[in-house]
């Protein structure tokens, strides 16, 4: 009687010899001398071949979390911004466009008054509009004057049913498209005016200057910005959405995200390859959390995106068995990439700054996040109190709720009832957290400061020197507070997140 091939070899007991794994609370980074303060560590980084970024960090394209209020506060500190995907493509669009002309220069799309519309009629359009004035233009859109608030208060005995030809100020100081912000400013300053029309040859309105956005892109300093100033957005599309690639390319997206659970998929890699050919912009893949995938990706992607199931409302893991830990994930990819020089984006399983440490030190060139955000004022997920304390929505694309507004195809699932759902993913809530400005300040502070306890003055010199230690369950307890009370909880560590 003939053995089973298999039985002989072991086959199944092979399977039991498995390798280990490890996770952000396995490890810690080992203390190095160092002459590097963290005030003085450079954290700019690259997402991707053709996008450098000042700050290593992403927020996620998940629709509790990014839409352009997220991405446009991003991109003005220094991140990036992943539009999400379940946004119809017109939508989509439109949120790509508000990033990248939410800090020009010269506002184009203007908002102008006609002589004959009664003062009323305006005050009531600037107050809907969120402006506090508008150039006047005739039929041919040729500048005629310019109203403001100033002009049509009451002590200036000006009615409200007069026409805007009787409250303008007819004199008004334009310039050309070539002005340069600074001189703008001179001549702000010089005629004590707040805003400029941008004019051609023959007066046509063309756009407008004002010195709120000229001043508000002095404030930005460190801001993401692409060669022409427009402030850096990603924008996430399915791989097989070639149609929705295509229009948030056209819109001026830096960077599109593959977005897929599990991108080491052969559709999937292939459609990918089709739609990084047919667009401008640099194409990240994701995500994939083994050296194979990468491998198989890394000649067409312009960066990688690492994560299968770390997210805090991810559950892949325990819905499918299948998943890597992130620190050995990070790793493989890394190891896998470097001869190739593309850049890998770490996606989930941060709940700390020292996670972002880790995570760079482990191999990712920036990381991306999801719950860190949602709690902010500009991610869209709704407030909601319970227990006395504020909280916003936050919900993974894996999530009924998720699948129901259209991306169930993230995970290769399309059914035909929504019974037939099989989510990797919950709906909850976060703790509300004020700015993004202030979250993100927290993080990368946390970040510098590994770096100088690692003695790195850059992020590529931090990956090298970077040691890991392991750390048993009792050094994870000894690394958070313990055998106290917390009284006053600091800005980077809420007793909330420990699991």
């Amino acid at each position: 009687m003939a053995t089973n091939p298999h039985e002989e070899a072991g086959f199944y007991t092979e399977k039991l010899r498995v390798p280990e794994a490890l996770t952000f609370d396995d490890v810690l980074l080992r203390p190095k001398r160092s002459r590097v303060e963290p005030d003085e560590a450079d954290v700019s980084t690259r997402v991707s071949s053709n996008v450098d970024l000042n700050v290593p960090v992403l927020s996620a394209a998940m629709d509790t979390v990014t839409e352009a209020a997220t991405a446009v506060a991003m991109a003005r500190n220094g991140g990036l911004g992943v539009i999400h995907r379940n946004l119809d493509v017109e939508e989509a669009t439109v949120q790509v466009e508000r990033v990248k002309q939410a800090d020009e220069t010269i506002i184009r799309d203007v908002v102008t008054a006609s002589p004959h519309q009664t003062v009323s009629e305006v005050d009531r359009m600037m107050a809907r509009e969120g402006v506090n004035g508008a150039p006047v233009v005739d039929d041919d859109d040729r500048v005629l004057g310019i109203i403001s608030g100033t002009d049509i208060r009451p002590y200036l005995e000006v009615s409200d049913r007069d026409e805007v030809q009787e409250a303008m100020t007819d004199e008004v100081i334009t310039a050309s498209e070539a002005i340069e912000p600074r001189e703008a400013l001179e001549l702000m300053y010089e005629h004590k005016i707040e805003r400029v029309p941008i004019v051609d040859d023959e007066n046509h309105l063309t756009g407008l200057i004002t010195m709120q956005g000229i001043l508000q892109r002095r404030e930005y300093s460190e801001a993401a910005r692409d060669e022409d100033g427009a402030l850096r957005v990603g924008a996430a599309v399915g791989p097989f959405e070639h149609d929705r690639a295509e229009a948030a390319d056209e819109a001026g997206a830096d960077v599109l995200f593959i977005d897929c659970a599990h991108a080491h998929n052969g559709d999937v890699i292939d459609s990918a390859h089709s739609i990084a050919r047919e667009v401008a912009a640099d194409v990240v893949v994701g995500n994939v959390g083994t050296r194979e995938a990468a491998r198989d990706v890394v000649d067409f992607a312009d960066g990688i995106k690492v994560g299968i199931g770390p997210g805090s409302i991810c559950t892949t893991r325990v819905v499918t068995g299948a998943g890597m830990p992130q620190i050995t994930a990070i790793a493989e990819v890394a190891d896998a990439v470097s001869p190739h020089d593309v850049p890998v984006i770490a996606d989930g399983g941060v709940r700390y700054s020292g996670d972002v440490a880790k995570a760079i030190a482990a191999g990712a060139d920036a990381v991306m996040l999801g719950s860190y955000f949602a709690g902010t004022d500009e991610a869209p997920g709704r407030v909601v109190t319970m227990n006395g304390k504020k909280y916003k929505q936050y919900r993974g694309m894996g999530s009924v709720g998720a699948m129901q507004g259209g991306d169930a195809d993230r995970y290769l699932k399309e059914p035909d009832d929504e019974e037939e759902y099989v989510p990797e993913g919950v709906e909850a809530a976060t703790p509300y957290k004020g700015s993004l400005a202030s979250e993100l300040t927290q993080l990368v502070g946390g970040l510098r400061s590994g770096m100088g306890y690692v003695g790195a003055p850059d992020v590529e010199a931090f990956k090298e020197r970077a040691e890991f230690v392991r750390v048993s369950a009792a050094g994870q307890r000894e690394g958070h507070p313990h055998d106290v009370v917390i009284t006053d909880e600091a800005p980077n560590y809420r007793p909330d997140d420990v699991a």
